[in-house]
């Protein structure tokens, strides 16, 4: 009975032996780590003036809006929903631009959160993002790099 537990573990501690030797000289390949694809956004060339539809549908093709939509939906399980609303009944003047006043909300159940305010250009091309704390409407291209919105994942930022 002893040679016999004695064969039983030197066949073990072999087959272990072995496996470990294997897994170390063959082990799996490191894992591909994909670089960041850049957002582009191809923009129609802007043919104004812009109604206020057509600022709200301008909003929904950037894709941070999309990316937070998605999220929302969900995240939720469906119980909240991204919309666009509007925060001023008229266009607002910048710098004799005329920007439609438009908010990202979290649309839930309960209430609405605002995520983020825009001012869409009315007579112009232009996207703008209202800074909270600067006060000051910030462009679409810096608000991208400063913030990093594809990474927001609540209406308050992290």
């Amino acid at each position: 009975m002893q040679y016999k537990n004695t064969i039983i573990v030197t066949v073990f501690v072999a087959v272990s032996g072995i496996a470990l030797w294997y897994d170390r000289h063959h082990a799996a390949p490191a894992p591909v780590v994909e670089k960041p694809t850049p957002i582009v956004v191809q923009q129609v060339p802007f043919s104004g003036p812009r109604s206020k539809s057509d600022a709200v549908a301008a909003l929904m093709t950037l894709p941070e809006l999309k990316a937070w939509s998605a999220h929302l939906e969900k995240s939720s399980g469906g119980a909240s929903h991204g919309a666009i609303i509007e925060y001023g009944p008229t266009p607002k003047t910048i710098g004799g631009k005329r920007y439609w006043q438009l908010s990202y909300v979290e649309n839930t159940p309960d209430a609405a959160h605002r995520w983020e305010s825009f001012l869409v250009g009315q007579d112009n091309p232009d996207i703008l993002i209202e800074d909270d704390e600067s006060g000051l409407p910030m462009p679409l291209e810096q608000w991208r790099k400063e913030r990093n919105p594809m990474a927001r994942t609540s209406a308050l930022w992290p």
